[in-house]
């Protein structure tokens, strides 16, 4: 057995800012040199940031993210670290001299190279491309078909990227037949829940297939709608787990491994080798050194345990919150604060993503706002320590009903539009992105107002339906005192709790409540749940025991509101479908769920 000390790099990268980026590997190449690793490795196109979409269809961005991995390079041996192997992901293309129809513009490639002794030692790219939920990678990449296979310190280090892990045959399937000794996975897998539990088992399946110990390195990080987890993991080959790094933050995962010696009879080359998917994957085999090196001590294996069910929901809500203003360069952001359960739990992930130093909020009475809803506002500003000013509508609606006649719902949306326009003229004069504060709830059955209450830049809790809001809630209140990082360290509980037990309420006329056009949220979401992220019909909803009634109404809800939700802002993605690039249905659209006709 050989030893191998290897580093994964578990990083926050941005799209498109190929020379932070840059930065990034530099920095973290050096980290992982000073703790004595033999290889370094980074996430899936790491170097340009993740997904890229359509910019990997620009000539210009392509040959930018080359000239950037050639530079990147050069630049790691003139610091010093010339002699760390570190593999990156990054965006390349394919040279064809035939384009066809139907072929991405380009050829581009979803990539991994070796960078070592100031050079690009091997590259090879992603071979099963996902085309499901979030990712339609048919559409700008075109797939690889080799298995790189290194030889560091004496072992075979093979490479794969992301889906290549998640999918039967391909590269992943011709690792036994390499040889190899250690497998590299390079991700950015998105978070959503429950994933970590299928992502380990995940991890041993492919080990185990393999032969080989596993290293699954995952990006970290928000990009608009998509939060990026970590939680990088290695395993044996047998599948047991030997480290794991934490969820929702940067890390430098260091594990200490004892693996296979490599054949030294197998010799540098490129042996062509048939998949278990039929296809015909190329092993290009490389050797940096043979010399397994001298014994050394075993440093500690971490493993991190998950984060639970609520804290990891709400981690990525703050992440994904923190790194759409950080990466979009707003310092501050604004919101409407009305007393209830939505705005507050928004305010609570704004202050502990970006400080409550950077939060705005702003009251907006109406004639119809109860006292509670002012001063309940008012008692979780001070709580929280955040900015605020109090901005009374009353007499604005009053003058704009002076000049035209409006009436019920007509006038009820008046007022939400009028509060939209004093904090997006707000966001205008000082530079805040407007936080919205619409759940899903609200979003799938349309009870929203356009241009009023679903106005702003971005929708923290835009994925959570209304029972979720105040399990999170009341979660985020016990963590006084926590120690959970990604947690700003308020004094008492950050909202007060006659925000969580007040029944619901727009406050548009006068004693109104959700409950007045909307059944119980804690009937309404589970039906929500099946209907609109499980695809469910109508047969199947009243199979699952949902009452048939109310499958129609909320079905017709849902179906009529779709173009309210694609004029609503991004918001973090926390479960399996999304209003937004999960789920995708036409807006003009004359299918109703009906019976099953025999």
């Amino acid at each position: 057995m050989a030893q191998l000390r290897i580093a994964l790099a578990q990083v926050n990268s941005t799209v498109g800012d190929l020379d932070g980026n840059g930065d990034v590997i530099v920095e973290w190449s050096r980290r992982a040199a000073e703790a004595g690793a033999h290889l370094v490795v980074f996430p899936e196109m790491m170097l340009t940031g993740y997904p890229v979409e359509d910019l990997a269809l620009r000539k210009s961005f392509v040959e930018a993210s080359q000239r950037a991995l050639e530079r990147t390079a050069r630049r790691l041996a003139d610091e010093g670290l010339g002699d760390l192997p570190v593999i990156v992901g990054y965006l390349d293309r394919r040279t064809v001299s035939l384009v066809r129809a139907g072929q991405p513009a380009g050829s581009p490639l979803d990539a991994a190279a070796w960078l070592h002794d100031g050079k690009v030692l091997i590259r090879s790219a992603k071979h099963h491309l996902p085309n499901y939920g979030v990712f339609d990678e048919y559409r700008i990449f075109v797939r690889g078909d080799r298995l790189p296979v290194v030889r560091v310190h004496g072992v075979d280090v093979a490479t794969v990227i992301c889906e290549d892990l998640w999918q039967d045959g391909g590269p992943v399937s011709v690792t036994e037949t390499a040889n190899a000794g250690l497998l590299l996975s390079l991700n950015a897998s998105p978070y959503e829940r429950d994933k970590e539990d299928f992502r380990l088992g995940l991890c041993a399946q492919r080990a185990r297939e393999a032969g080989c110990a596993l290293a699954y390195v995952n990006m970290v990080g928000g990009q608009d709608e998509l939060v990026f987890d970590g939680d990088s993991i290695v395993v044996g080959a047998d599948g047991s787990l030997l480290a794991r790094a934490p969820q929702f933050t940067e890390e430098l995962l260091i594990a200490d491994l004892a693996l296979p010696a490599a054949d030294p009879a197998l010799e540098p080359g490129h042996f062509p080798v048939n998949a278990m998917d039929g296809t015909t994957i190329t092993i290009d085999r490389q050797i940096l050194s043979e010399d397994p090196g001298p014994a050394y001590d075993v440093l500690p294996q971490p493993v991190t345990e998950p984060l639970d069910d609520l804290a990891e929901v709400y981690a990525a809500l703050v992440l994904g919150t923190r790194d759409y203003v950080r990466k979009n360069g707003f310092r501050s952001v604004i919101l409407g604060l009305s007393g209830g359960i939505d705005s507050a739990l928004v305010a609570t992930i704004a202050s502990d993503a970006i400080g409550p130093e950077n939060v705005h909020a702003v009251l907006l009475p109406s004639r119809y706002s109860s006292e509670g809803s002012v001063t309940d506002a008012e008692d979780l500003v001070k709580r929280q320590g955040l900015h605020s000013r109090i901005v009374p509508i009353a007499d604005m609606v009053e003058a704009f009903e002076k000049h035209v006649d409006l009436t019920g719902l007509a006038a009820e949306n008046l007022q939400a539009r009028i509060r939209a326009n004093v904090w997006m003229g707000l966001s205008n004069e000082y530079g805040h992105l407007v936080l919205t504060g619409g759940n899903k709830s609200e979003l799938a059955t349309g009870y929203s107002t356009l241009y009023g209450d679903s106005a702003g830049g971005f929708g923290p809790i835009k994925d959570l339906v209304k029972t979720m809001v105040w399990n999170l809630a009341r979660w985020r209140n016990t963590q006084v005192g926590s120690d959970l990082p990604f947690l700003h360290p308020f004094e008492q509980e950050p909202i007060p709790e006659v925000i969580i037990t007040k029944e619901p309420s727009a406050e548009l006329r006068p004693d109104q409540r959700d409950s007045d056009s909307l059944p119980a949220y804690d009937i309404l979401d589970p039906l929500l749940i099946d209907y609109v992220e499980r695809d469910m019909g109508r047969d199947a909803l009243i199979a699952a025991g949902h009452d048939p009634a109310l499958i129609e109404r909320v079905i017709r809800l849902v179906d009529l509101a779709e173009y309210k939700r694609r004029q609503y802002p991004p918001g973090p993605k926390i479960t399996p479908k999304n209003f937004g690039r999960d789920r995708r249905v036409p807006i003009t659209n004359r299918w109703r769920e009906r019976a099953t006709e025999d």
